[in-house]
């Protein structure tokens, strides 16, 4: 085995985004494009003084390409010197899992492959990102120097070993680093095991409970089977679509009621299980569905905060909640009733990593199906689904009910979020300046018709100013509040490899328990027809209707 310096050039366009750089497939493909991103990273790594002899963690969710790019890296990580790789058995980890192992074992940090909830397969989606040593998404004072590296690459190390067999567990050399291949749910399953009351959840499924969880042919199956099915007994069959596939079995693993729609069918149906959920590519979405009912997450978040002391790891109460600016503001008010702090961050999971590292926040949300806690620094969808479990076996509610004593007592954030995707991405900036270029003369205007109006309380471009490092986030998504507290927010999202995708949030509250069984999208229509009046939205993106409505 030698050492090689290979000659390459820069690729354009290769910043990494709100959770890595995601491209297609064909793209990661071409002769040198991934390997640049890597060299970059332990370049970035390097000037940080703290790779030789260092531990990182490797895995990612079994999409198309994902051991491909697992032999590469692990051969410039060796050239690099890298002490040893902790790689998941298969080239598997999930990113919740990831996150895991790196605090467990005092890792440097971690790479994970994954595109997330887009789909995948030969034609499909293709994610690197890089985690720090709290187990979380990489700062941006990191990925932009990644990205600068990207912009003068004129070459890359890599050893010229053999493929390592990722399917046996044990440890294998490649020039002076370990490579360790290991099991890729014991660590995780362990840490849920201390955090939940896994006694009254098997109590729960011993005296009938019955549940659905959809693994959508993506990471989280081999988790869930082994905790719900293995740890928990539930029986089998419980868990559905469990084999990871690097396709995804052809869908799309994003877990909403569009994607999942088999689940919510089943959950719509005469023949519908207690209790349904499913989780996404990487294992770091969930959704949560009752019978007829699909829980939104921004209420998820609120729920599991309102409840988080039926949990045994979070029975001293919470010490704060943060969420992401374009999530509903139902956790605001849990947060107001326990007397904590609600922090409202830009989107990406990053920015709630200081939070939980200063022991600010305890649970975090988004209203993208991602919930999470303290115990990692990612969101975690099959930690959530346990939450839901054992609140269900602490409170002996269903869903339904507990979602019902929820808004009986904080009232109901009517919520909504409409994208247009794969938009031309000229026309979707466009847009979005021109609606900045409104902001200063909305405030005190009414919109909408008749008794539909609203008076506009505030209208910005929301930036962020971190509490802890009192770093800056600017040009976060464009907000326009009212004086009822009812909002419409703007963004174009980070998440996506064709042309844009233009995000558009509707919130109303609803305090008058009589009205909390309206249509969500009849309760916002107010709203929608705003948003459009204000936007132009249909004409910029040439779309009368949403790609998905959530």
């Amino acid at each position: 085995m030698t050492i090689q310096t290979i000659a390459t050039t820069p690729f354009a366009g290769q910043r990494p985004g709100t959770s890595g750089l995601r491209k297609k497939v064909t793209e990661f493909q071409q002769p040198g494009y991934l390997e640049n991103f890597v060299e970059a990273i332990f370049l970035t790594l390097g000037a940080l003084g703290n790779v030789q002899g260092r531990t990182l963690v490797l895995g990612g969710d079994g999409r198309y390409f994902n051991r491909d790019a697992i032999q590469t890296i692990l051969r410039m990580a060796a050239a690099h010197g890298v002490g040893r790789v902790l790689v998941g058995r298969g080239g598997i980890l999930s990113t919740p899992a990831v996150s895991c192992v790196i605090r467990k074992r005092a890792a440097l940090g971690g790479i994970v492959l994954s595109a997330s909830h887009n789909p995948g397969g030969p034609d499909g989606d293709f994610g690197i990102k890089y985690n720090i040593d709290n187990g979380g998404p990489a700062p941006e004072k990191i990925t932009d120097a990644i990205y600068e590296h990207t912009k003068t690459l004129a070459s890359y190390r890599i050893s010229d070993a053999g493929p390592v067999d990722l399917d046996r567990i044990g440890s294998i050399r490649i020039e002076d680093m370990e490579v360790e291949v290991i099991d890729a749910v014991s660590d995780y399953a362990e840490l849920m095991a201390g955090l939940f009351d896994f006694d009254a959840i098997r109590a729960l499924f011993q005296r009938g409970f019955t549940m659905r969880f959809d693994g959508m042919h993506a990471v989280s199956g081999p988790y869930a089977k082994a905790i719900i099915e293995g740890m928990l007994g539930a029986p089998a069959g419980t868990v559905v679509n469990a084999e990871p596939l690097e396709d995804f079995g052809g869908h799309h693993p994003d877990p909403n009621p569009v994607n999942a729609a088999d689940l919510i069918a089943l959950m719509d149906g005469p023949d519908a299980p207690d209790f349904g959920a499913a989780s996404d590519g990487d294992g770091d979405r969930n959704m949560i569905v009752g019978r007829k009912l699909a829980v939104s997450p921004s209420d998820s978040l609120a729920i599991i905060a309102a409840n988080a002391t039926a949990a045994p790891g979070y029975r001293d109460g919470i010490k704060g909640i943060a969420r992401s600016m374009p999530t509903s503001q139902a956790a605001d008010r849990v947060a107001a009733a326990l007397g904590v702090s609600c922090f409202e961050t830009p989107t990406g999971w990053k920015y709630f990593g200081n939070l939980l590292d200063a022991g600010l926040a305890t649970l975090c949300g988004e209203e993208s199906y991602g919930t999470g806690s303290m115990h990692i620094r990612e969101k975690d969808g099959v930690w959530a689904v346990l939450f839901w479990l054992n609140l269900i076996a602490a409170t002996g509610k269903s869903v339904n009910e507990i979602v019902q004593a929820h808004w009986a007592r904080f009232g109901r954030n009517y919520y909504s979020r409409h994208d247009y995707e794969a938009v031309d991405a000229g026309a979707a900036n466009a847009m979005m300046d021109d609606l900045r270029g409104k902001l200063p003369s909305l405030a005190g205007q009414t919109l909408g018709e008749g008794e539909n109006n609203y008076r506009v309380q505030l209208a910005d471009d929301f930036t962020y100013t971190d509490p802890v490092d009192n770093s800056v986030s600017t040009r976060q998504g464009v907000r326009i509040v009212m004086t009822d507290g009812s909002r419409i927010v703007l963004r174009l999202s980070g998440t996506g490899t064709e042309g844009a995708t233009v995000r558009l949030y509707l919130e109303r509250y609803e305090a008058d328990p009589a009205r909390h069984d309206l249509d969500t999208q009849q309760a916002l229509a107010p709203l929608i027809a705003i948003a459009e009046q204000v936007s132009g939205l249909k004409a910029r993106t040439g779309r009368e209707q949403p790609s998905v409505i959530t």
